[in-house]
């Protein structure tokens, strides 16, 4: 039981409800998942415009935000099954022969080289109570409180103000990050309960976050 405490005690989030992660210290968090854009693909003037509508958001934004690339190795397992279902009912050995080359070529370009996927994602801040930081295992959740909230209201009333400005926040993240050609839309409450969990709890088939902070 002692174990179980010095673990969770780690653990900065209090609870996430409605899209919303609720941390120890009363901060407020919201998640954007965004596409990603092949920047090298794109023409000069393209590329120019990325930069220009993505400086005119930093310029914006009052706030602080986070962008956290989460990476992990594809699981392949699943593709191969279906490959080896389709070769078992294949009328011709010609159409084996084929499968069955195609399977143990891509078997060995896995064992020979790893492949990621990358999911990007940007962490929008609310603080509405001052505060001391909190240390975070996953450094996008660490914060300190911002100016203290004399709410007179009830607690569901609190949290629903809150919300309001965090989606505020979050609106103005989404719209900025379109000028960019991003597209970007928030977690809902499984979504953030998933990505907290695979973030606490990494696989082989996956590696740590990495954020940059704006």
């Amino acid at each position: 039981m002692a174990s179980t405490k010095a673990t969770q005690s780690f653990v900065p989030v209090k609870e996430v409800r409605n899209g919303v992660v609720i941390l120890k210290n009363d901060g407020y968090r919201g998640i954007l998942m965004c596409s990603s854009i092949n920047f090298a693909l794109k023409g000069e003037d393209e590329q120019r415009a990325i930069i220009g509508g993505f400086q005119s958001l930093l310029n914006t934004l009052d706030f602080s935000i986070q962008i956290v690339v989460h990476s992990r190795k594809t699981d392949v397992r699943p593709y191969l099954a279906l490959l080896e279902e389709r070769m078992a009912t294949q009328t011709t050995e010609l159409m084996r022969l084929q499968l069955r080359e195609y399977i143990a070529f891509i078997r060995n370009f896995i064992d020979s080289s790893d492949i990621m996927t990358k999911m990007f994602y940007v962490v929008v801040p609310y603080s509405p109570a001052v505060g001391s930081a909190v240390s975070s295992a996953v450094p996008f959740l660490s914060s300190k409180k911002g100016p203290a909230s004399h709410s007179t209201g009830s607690a569901g009333d609190s949290f629903d103000e809150h919300r309001v400005q965090l989606e505020q926040r979050m609106a103005l993240v989404v719209s900025g990050l379109a000028s960019s050609g991003v597209r970007a839309i928030p977690l809902g409450t499984e979504e953030i309960i998933e990505l907290l969990y695979r973030s606490f709890n990494l696989s082989e088939l996956e590696s740590p976050i990495h954020l940059s902070n704006t």
